[in-house]
């Protein structure tokens, strides 16, 4: 069974930087992907980066315009962990950060969208003050 576990959110003042951990655990086979989302109050849900965990090591899918250039994603192999680095935040970054695995091989060909991802941590909340 997939358990995934996110940690790292706070509260931040603008301009201020938080790093985000996603531990997975029980992902079998050897190419997924794993993307973060996040959600804020009466919105949808927003892929935001996602990493292709493959034979030939990690490739990093893309950014949503909202978070490119201040957002970083990359995956510790050892740990099993994927790290989102999130930089310049701004109080529209307000919002309930998840983590999640898409088990298709082909996951990689499409862009990070949560109708295509399996399984879901309970997520960590972040908050931006202005």
């Amino acid at each position: 069974q997939v358990h995934l576990v996110e940690s790292g959110g706070g509260s931040v003042q603008a301009g201020g930087s938080l790093r985000l951990s996603c531990e997975a655990s029980g992902v079998t086979g050897s190419r997924y992907c794993v993307g973060w989302f996040r959600q804020a109050p009466g919105k949808e849900r927003e892929g935001i980066a996602g990493v292709y965990v493959g034979n030939l090591g990690t490739i990093s899918l893309s950014y949503a315009d909202s978070v490119k250039g201040r957002f970083t994603i990359w995956r510790d192999n050892a740990k099993n962990t994927v790290y989102l680095q999130m930089r310049a935040l701004k109080p529209e970054d307000t919002a309930a950060y998840l983590c999640a695995v898409d088990r298709d091989e082909l996951c990689y060909t499409r862009e990070v969208s949560s109708h295509d991802y399996d399984f879901w941590g309970q997520g960590t909340q972040v908050t931006v003050s202005s």
